[in-house]
């Protein structure tokens, strides 16, 4: 007996110092049952849903994903700093439990070791103290007044890292032609559509090569 509650306190030992630091959260996987993945302040998750706006900006911008938030660990536990109404950190479980099937996608700055050192972490904290509580800018202007999805993690990562994770561009050189997408710019804007806005997309920042994929619950 001895022997036996022995090895199980040495199992329980080492799963303790697994777990100490380390921040990750068990998700679900198509092709692995569960696994765990470690995530970073500053990862990047990428998720769409069945929402109108969803799907207009999805064949605006010919992309998969029609929502994005910026991971920030919060005490050991992962959070999610997204533009919803109103701005807020959102728990990881909550904000995947929105996506279309819980689908979701994470990625990280290749060179995230190098680049989000500890001041710039200190500083990721600090402006997201600034933007919490903001409104949702359901316009997509490119002010700091209110903020919406894409723009809040672009700003993000310019203000503190000094980095754009994609590249602006005027409204008028998305996708505009879909009666979806008409209609939601109509009801959003009347006749004052603001076609020479610089925007930036989720799909934009997904597709920047500064990042790689860690993460693809679809996969």
């Amino acid at each position: 007996m001895r022997k036996y509650l022995a090895g199980f306190a040495m199992i329980g030992l080492a799963v303790g110092l697994y777990a100490f630091g380390h921040t990750s959260v068990q998700s679900v996987n198509k092709k692995k049952a569960v696994e765990k993945t470690e995530y970073q302040t500053g990862d990047i998750i990428y998720q769409s849903s069945n929402s109108g706006q969803s799907k207009a900006i999805k064949l605006a911008t010919h992309s998969k994903y029609s929502h994005v938030g910026m991971i920030y660990i919060l005490k050991g536990e992962v959070m999610v700093f997204e533009a919803v109404q109103p701005v807020r950190l959102t728990p990881f479980v909550e904000f995947i439990g929105r996506g279309t099937n819980k689908n979701y996608v994470v990625s990280r700055l290749k060179n995230a070791d190098e680049i989000l050192t500890a001041e710039v972490v200190k500083r990721m904290e600090s402006q997201i103290d600034v933007h919490l509580g903001k409104s949702y800018d359901i316009h997509f202007d490119w002010s700091d007044d209110k903020m919406y999805c894409s723009e809040l993690v672009w700003k993000i990562y310019k203000e503190c890292a000094n980095i754009e994770v994609g590249g602006l561009k005027p409204l008028k050189e998305y996708d505009l032609t879909h009666p979806v997408v008409k209609r939601t710019m109509e009801e959003r804007y009347g006749r004052n559509i603001p076609y020479n806005e610089p925007m930036i997309s989720p799909g934009a920042i997904f597709e920047s090569e500064l990042f790689r994929v860690i993460e693809d619950t679809e996969c």
